[in-house]
């Protein structure tokens, strides 16, 4: 039997193909099968319905954990924005000293300053991408001044924005590893799944780059 996928005689797309993440949100949804299912458990003797209960019950616990590790990991990114907006806003204005930097630099830093903690997924990561355009503005302008390297606390602090930059991409590879697992586990069936079901539960969006951020990465840098 032949390999159903072979790399070595394709179908290739020379052309290549760029993918993104769907903002969208999947309820979990089971239907009349599931409910014949656990009458059929009841139906058959006790114990197995008592079982299926209490692994439910589990099945429920474990969503619950599992929700407030995806909390726990949003606020860990929520904790390195607000560092880094900080840096940032620090940056800004010993820039400010030295040039006549763009005013509404200021301006969107100070907004984000106070609301650097969104409430939805989505939220959190429009204010991220907002902030990394930001970051890249004050990088701009610290470009064009090279002697501006000289000076130590600059040079300090733009170091440290450098060093934030890699923490909030660690702990969203941490918060969407949480998603993925969240995502899959929802829609297993049977427990979960149900469980999931009457809840009202959903999907959730892991993080995604901005399309401003894509086309730079296709840029030349060298």
């Amino acid at each position: 039997m032949a390999n159903e996928l072979d790399e070595m005689t394709g179908p290739v797309n020379t052309a290549g193909r760029d993918v993104a993440v769907i903002e969208k949100q999947i309820p979990v949804k089971t239907g009349i099968g599931s409910v014949i299912f656990e009458v059929l458990l009841w139906i058959c003797a006790i114990l197995p319905g008592l079982i299926f209960l209490i692994m439910k019950i589990k099945a429920g616990n474990y969503l619950s954990q599992l929700q407030q590790k995806i909390q726990h990991d949003a606020s860990q990114i929520d904790n390195y924005l607000e560092q880094r907006v900080v840096i940032l806003q620090n940056c800004a204005r010993l820039l400010d000293k030295a040039i006549d930097l763009d005013k509404t630099t200021m301006t969107q830093i100070a907004a984000y300053r106070s609301g650097a903690s969104p409430d939805g997924d989505g939220a959190r990561n429009e204010i991220a991408q907002k902030i990394d355009s930001v970051g890249r503005s004050i990088n701009i302008a610290f470009e064009n001044y090279p002697d501006l390297k000289a000076h130590a606390e600059i040079a300090d602090a733009m170091q440290q924005n450098a060093y934030l930059q890699k923490e909030i991409t660690a702990a969203r590879e941490v918060y969407n590893d949480t998603v993925n697992t969240w995502n899959r586990d929802i829609f297993a069936w049977p427990t979960k799944m149900i469980v999931a079901s009457r809840r009202g539960y959903t999907t959730r969006i892991p993080f995604s780059t901005s399309a401003e951020v894509k086309e730079q990465a296709r840029g030349v840098f060298f």
